[in-house]
């Protein structure tokens, strides 16, 4: 144990580490909840969405052709009851039909806040998985600057040209694998 490395880090780091290898498949199986619900919400919004696009093309397009017809009425020099009667029932039509629509809209909006309502329970979740792994982050930081500080890497041990002189012995190797756990 060098300097560096004090029982009681090492143990904490190691406490770190077994608490969060025991809560990681949990927090996983957490995450992957709150990807299905967010997948499912966000499919079900644009879903109601482009339905409701449809409605809202077809009242834009009934009143552009209303409003169309209430000014060439408004110009025509033959104005009878008929025509004028005629157009009020369009008028009311449309008046209906925007009603109806303005009713759709509100209960869409109403589905969409239905649709989003997963999102007070995905911010408790990750904030449950996050809670498991704060605590993890500095003592895995200090294990990882003590193994950096203890010396070179195993990468760092093999590279380069092997020189007779230089090479690692068949026990040197045997060592270093037995050192990772092989």
């Amino acid at each position: 144990m060098s300097d560096s490395e004090s029982p009681s880090s090492v143990a904490g780091a190691h406490h770190a580490l077994h608490k969060l290898s025991q809560e990681l498949p949990d927090a996983c199986e957490r995450l992957d909840y709150v990807k299905r619900m967010t997948d499912q919400a966000a499919s079900k919004v644009l879903t109601l969405v482009d339905a409701a696009q449809d409605d809202a093309e077809a009242v834009r397009r009934q009143g552009s052709e209303l409003s169309e017809s209430l000014q060439r009425l408004a110009v025509s020099p033959e104005l009878s009851v008929e025509r004028a009667r005629a157009m009020m029932r369009l008028c009311a039509a449309y008046a209906a039909s925007a009603a109806g629509f303005a009713e759709r809209v509100k209960g869409l909006q109403t589905e969409i806040m239905m649709a989003q309502d997963f999102q007070d329970l995905s911010g408790q979740v990750i904030n449950k998985v996050l809670g498991m792994l704060r605590p993890a982050e500095a003592p895995l930081q200090d294990l990882l600057a003590q193994y950096e500080a203890a010396g070179p890497t195993v990468e760092e041990q093999l590279a380069g040209v092997q020189t007779p002189d230089k090479a690692l012995q068949q026990d040197d190797v045997d060592a270093l694998l037995a050192e990772m756990g092989f």
